[in-house]
C-alpha cells in the first residue's frame, strides 16, 4: 500500500487527526508539516491512475474542479498572498495536489534571495517536527478550511 492510500485508510477508519473533509473525488487535509502556513493536500479516492490524462474526461475535470475549490478555501482560510499547486508522484505514484498557501519571506534566505518553489525551502526544516500544529493549532486550521470549504459547495 502507498503512503497516500494509508492515508485514506485511516480517514475511513476515523483514525485521520488531518481529515477535513471528503469530496466526490478525493479528501481534503491538512499537511503534517506547516512551515508554509494553511499548506494542505487533497488526495483522489482512485490509486488505480497515476496520470491526470488517465482519467475519464467528466472524472478528470470533477477532479480538477474540485482541487481548484480546496485551493480557493484555503487561500481564503488562510490568507496568503499567492497560491501554489503541484501534482507530483514520484515520490507516491497516488493522484494528489499539495496547495502551498505562500507568503513573502517564507523561504527566509533560501532559493534566490529568498524567492522561489517551496521546494528549494530545505527538506529537513520542512518537514522538521517543529512545524507540527499543536492538537489545538490543527483543529483551528482544520475548522476554518471546513467553514471556507462549506460556502463553495
Amino acid at each position: 500500500m502507498c503512503l497516500i492510500c494509508d492515508r485514506i485508510a485511516m480517514i475511513k477508519s476515523g483514525n485521520n487527526p488531518y481529515f477535513v473533509k471528503e469530496l466526490d473525488t478525493g479528501y481534503v487535509v491538512i499537511g503534517d508539516n506547516q512551515h508554509f502556513y494553511g499548506y494542505s493536500l487533497f488526495l483522489y479516492k482512485n490509486h488505480d491512475y497515476t496520470e491526470l490524462y488517465q482519467l475519464e474526461k467528466n472524472e478528470r475535470l470533477r477532479f480538477m474542479e474540485e482541487m481548484s475549490i480546496v485551493a480557493e478555501a484555503t487561500a481564503k482560510a488562510f490568507g496568503p498572498e499567492k497560491m501554489n499547486y503541484e501534482l507530483l508522484g514520484m515520490g507516491d505514484a497516488h493522484l494528489h495536489w499539495h496547495l502551498y498557501p505562500r507568503r513573502k519571506g517564507d523561504l527566509e534566505n533560501y532559493g534566490h534571495n529568498g524567492v522561489g518553489p517551496v521546494w528549494w525551502y530545505p527538506m529537513e526544516k520542512l518537514y522538521s517536527d517543529d512545524n507540527r500544529p499543536s492538537t489545538e493549532e490543527l483543529e483551528g486550521m482544520k475548522n476554518k478550511l471546513l467553514t471556507e470549504l462549506e460556502k463553495l459547495i
